[in-house]
């Protein structure tokens, strides 16, 4: 999976893409005595580029992109699925109650894992946007106008509030910030 990342000089946004064009920005703003910070977007944390020396280095230090595996083709027959054995300790009524359902044991817990994990989606979406939102926003933001009332508005989903209160901000900063929250906004659900 490719890394996205933006890049900000001050509240300027100077570069955003794929790490190998940012750290090119980068390395040219850093060389011309600009201090930068590179923040992945899918979580705003701060990645750390060493500078040192020509683009090339730079370059050459980057974490390399792991490339996703093609999946295996296979022929007729039931698929791989790539189960690992774990011990469950459940009370024996859990267990009665497994062995009652069609399947099994096996198929039952797998089926309320997987409804569990639907269930959560929008929660840990909204967890994860907010934090990131944050994260950045403390980074970059914390002597702008409305910072602190920006930040209750931000965890309280208020996102009507959270534009109002980073309207003012410069506007590469409020755009990246609120493209962050943008997921949390009404459990993922848009505004």
């Amino acid at each position: 999976m490719m890394t996205l990342c933006t890049a900000f000089d001050g509240h300027t946004m100077i570069a955003a893409g794929p790490l190998v064009q940012v750290a090119a920005a980068t390395k040219a703003a850093h060389d011309a005595g600009r201090a930068v910070l590179v923040f992945r977007d899918e979580d705003a944390r701060p990645i750390d580029l060493d500078l040192r020396g020509d683009l090339e280095a730079v370059l050459a230090r980057l974490p390399q992109e792991q490339p996703q595996p093609e999946p295996e083709k296979r022929g007729p027959g039931r698929p791989k699925l790539g189960v690992t054995a774990r011990e469950v300790t459940l009370l024996p009524r859990h267990w009665d109650w497994l062995a009652s359902q069609p399947g099994g044991a096996s198929v039952a817990l797998r089926k309320l894992v997987e409804a569990a994990l639907r269930e959560a989606e929008g929660p840990d979406r909204m967890r994860r946007s907010r934090e990131a939102a944050y994260r950045f926003m403390t980074a970059v933001a914390g002597d702008l106008p409305d910072y602190e009332e920006a930040v209750r508005m931000l965890f309280a989903g208020d996102w009507t509030a959270f534009d109002a209160r980073t309207e003012a901000w410069p506007a590469d900063m409020r755009d990246y910030a609120r493209r962050l929250a943008e997921p949390g906004w009404r459990n993922g659900q848009g505004r």
